[in-house]
């Protein structure tokens, strides 16, 4: 499923437009980019959590040239699925 589909099946189960399921979809995404961004976690109840982790600067291999490659420290987001949607998985 792509964005413009996924926006469609939203709009459907939301009786709105897609017009305004796309707004709604990129504010939501925007509203999660810039909380991040500003070091603050988002936990969703029944749904998960983002936050922004640190991996510390690392050796690693190119895989293709198998010599070695310095990756600096870097941030990146991390989400985590919530218990209880995890559960619906597993019936």
């Amino acid at each position: 499923m792509n964005k413009g589909e996924f926006v469609k099946a939203v709009a459907e189960q939301a009786n709105c437009t897609q017009k305004d399921a796309g707004i709604v979809f990129d504010a939501v995404v925007d509203t999660i980019v810039a909380q991040l961004k500003k070091g603050e976690k988002i936990t969703i109840p029944g749904f998960g959590s983002y936050e922004l982790v640190k991996k510390a600067a690392a050796t690693k291999i190119n895989p293709a040239t198998k010599k070695p490659i310095k990756v600096p420290a870097h941030k990146v987001p991390k989400f985590k699925f919530g218990k209880s949607f995890a559960a619906n998985f597993n019936n």
